[in-house]
Formats: C-alpha cells, structure tokens, sequence
C-alpha cells in the first residue's frame, strides 16, 4: 500500500501543480473507497452530514409555512400552489432522510459498502431513491411552472377548471410514474451500482451488456432535461405576462402599485428558480449523457483495470460526484427558493427598493421646489427691473414733454 503511494507521488510530480493537486486528491479518493485510505486520505463526511441537516430544517420550516398558509379562508385561490409546494417540500424531506443516514452510515465503516450492505440489496433501495427522489422534484417544479403560466395567462379558465382535486390527482400521478420508472432496474431494465467513490448508488451508465441499461440511463437523463426545459419555458411565459399587464396598468392607482410589488417579488422568484434548477441539474444530466456516450460510469474508478485513460476516467468520476451534490444541494435549496426567500427576503427587497425609490422621489421634489422658489425669485427681480425701468422711462418721457 506504501508503494502504491509512493508511484502515485512520482507520477504526480511531472504534472503541473494545478493538475497535479487535482489527480492527488482524486487518486487519494479512490485508494480510501477500494480499503486503501488510512495513509492515502479519506473523503470527508462532512457533505453529507450539512446536507441533510440544512435540508431537513429547510423542508420542516416550508412544509409548516404551508399548512397554516393552506389553512386560512382567504388562501383558497393559492391552494393548488400551496399544494404543489408542500409536495416538493416533502418529497425532498422523505429524500433527505431515506439516503443520507446511509452515506454517513457508509462513512462511518471506513468507505466500505459492503459491511453495511453484504448482500447488494440496500445498493437497489438506494438507486431507487435517488432516482425517484431525483425526477420528482424536477416534476414538481413543472407542475408549478406550468400553474402559474395558467394562472397569470388564463385567469378565467385557470379559475373554473383549475380546481385542488385536480392539483392532486397530478401530484399522485407523478410520484407513481416516477416511482415505477425508478423500479425498472429491479425488473431487470437496468441496473444500480456502487458510484465512486464507494458511498453511494445510482443507475449504472457504462455497462452496455446489462440489458436496458443504455435505455434506461438516457431516458433518466432526457426526462430531467426536459422537465427543465418546461419549466424554464413556463416561466419565461409568466414573466413575460406579468411585465406586460404590469405596463397597461395605471400607475396612478393603489391597485396597480400593489400589482406592481406582487409582479417584482414573482419575476425574482420565478428567476431565482430558473437559475437554481440550472445549476443544480445541468451539469448531472449534461455530464451523464457524456458518459453514456463513451460507455463510461463512476463505479469503473474503483477498478484497477480500466478502458479509458486513468486521467480522463478520474476526471469525470470526480465531475459526477460534483454533479450529484449539486443535484442534492437542490433538495435543501428549494423550500428558500419557493416559499422561505419570498416570505422573508423578497419583501425586504421590495421594501429596501421602494424606499430607495421614496428618497429619490422626495429628493426630486426637493430640487423641484428649489428650483421653483428660484424661478419665482427671478421672475420677481425681473417684474421689478421691468417696473423700474417704466418708471425712468415715464420720467424721461414727462421731462421731454415739459421742456
């Protein structure tokens, strides 16, 4: 084991520093998850832990900010809203708590799967976690884009059709679709295995022999984009709607000013949301359709013999289990991008922005008076030059008249 690295070492050093950091920490990784990390380095368990934790109090605070909001009798236009964002909540939580106690638990045994998991079962059970748990929430978010693009486009319909029975009729058909698609593997259409680096399971991208393997990992991938791609496209449609009847309102009126505030606190929701569902799950999904490409998973970096160059296979495997974090730190984001940093944030902002634009107001009309009392000033000074003036010309006129 002490060879192994002092080779490492060697080699390291004919790489540039930057590089050669990068391929020491990654080679360290994968010494720790194949038993080799008690002189090598280890991954650091602190991710997971500050993960769930910041999830689950994010999730609990939403989830009771929705059932006391869903509550109350002048909520009742909100209720398909509320619903959708308490499921996401919830989703999420059941997410949180279902995954990572077995990552810390993975942790705690030294990197090594197998004494928590002898039998491969608990692998399956968590691949089908993390894929029902991960398509969920980008369906949730579609539903969501796509009520509001109906709520602010077509109020009237929205109004009699969109009722709260249907809102969870949709959010059963989700959870059940999503759940069935996870269960695959289990039928034999894919397959879950043990990702690197040895903490953690998800759907296999570089074994072409399983049958359905390549299927079932492109159709993962292809559904999250497009479920991105609706919800982007909703809310661009609801941004666009809002700014427009924001414009062909009076700004005289105490209704338009409150429609006002509502249409800025929604466009910088509905953006935060944007760029949150983009840097959470663009990378998995973009990088995951990469290693489909090239017959390629994570798993193959606790393998000595590999097809690919080690650099290149070290590199994505470090890249995936960047991606999946990004994906799971969405989990902890969405309750502060949906409910928690509009309830809390927004209307500072709002109230931060009106007040800026009060003392920009008040200092105009400040400068206005200013100028006015500086006007009326000089308009004066000049009715008396010009009656003093008319004096000495009636003077000079008398004069003449007398002589």
């Amino acid at each position: 084991m002490t060879s192994k690295c002092q080779s490492s070492d060697v080699l390291l050093q004919n790489l540039t520093a930057g590089t050669m950091m990068w391929e020491k920490n990654v080679s360290k990784s994968s010494q720790d998850s194949t038993g080799n990390n008690a002189s090598c380095g280890s991954v650091s368990v602190f991710f997971p832990i500050t993960m769930m934790i910041t999830g689950m109090v994010g999730n609990s605070l939403a989830m009771l900010l929705v059932s006391s909001a869903y509550r109350k009798k002048e909520n009742k236009r909100k209720k398909s809203f509320l619903l959708c964002i308490g499921s996401l909540a919830l989703t999420d939580l059941f997410g949180q708590l279902l995954t990572s106690p077995i990552v810390i638990s993975v942790y705690r045994a030294d990197l090594k799967w197998k004494r928590v998991d002898p039998s491969g079962t608990l692998c399956a059970f968590f691949g089908v976690c993390m894929t029902t748990f991960g398509l969920c929430p980008l369906f949730l978010a579609s539903a969501m884009a796509i009520e509001r693009a109906l709520a602010i486009t077509a109020p009237h319909w929205y109004s009699h059709y969109m009722k709260t029975s249907v809102t969870k009729q949709v959010l059963v058909i989700i959870w059940c679709l999503v759940l069935i698609f996870a269960l695959l593997p289990i039928a034999g259409v894919g397959k879950y295995t043990l990702q690197w680096p040895g903490t953690w399971c998800f759907i296999s991208t570089g074994d072409k022999d399983v049958t359905g393997n390549t299927f079932f990992a492109t159709t993962f991938a292809a559904l999250g984009i497009f479920s991105l791609l609706v919800t982007l496209f909703c809310n661009v449609v609801t941004i666009r709607a809002l700014v427009t009847r924001c414009k062909t309102k009076p700004s005289s009126t105490q209704s338009s000013k409150q429609w006002e505030r509502l249409t800025t606190e929604t466009v910088i929701q509905l953006m935060g949301i944007m760029c949150v569902l983009l840097t959470c799950w663009s990378p998995l999904l973009v990088l995951m359709l990469k290693m489909i490409s090239t017959h390629t998973s994570s798993h193959q970096c606790n393998s000595a013999a590999v097809s690919l160059s080690p650099q290149d296979l070290q590199m994505d495997c470090n890249f995936f289990l960047t991606a999946i974090r990004l994906a799971s730190l969405n989990q902890i984001l969405d309750p502060w991008v949906y409910l928690l940093l509009r309830e809390i944030l927004l209307r500072k902002f709002c109230q931060v922005a009106s007040a800026v634009s009060r003392c920009s107001l008040d200092a105009q009309k400040e400068t206005r008076c200013r100028l006015d009392v500086l006007n009326k000033k000089a308009v004066q000074n000049d009715n008396v030059h010009k009656k003093s003036l008319n004096v000495e010309n009636s003077n000079l006129n008398g004069g003449q008249a007398e002589q």
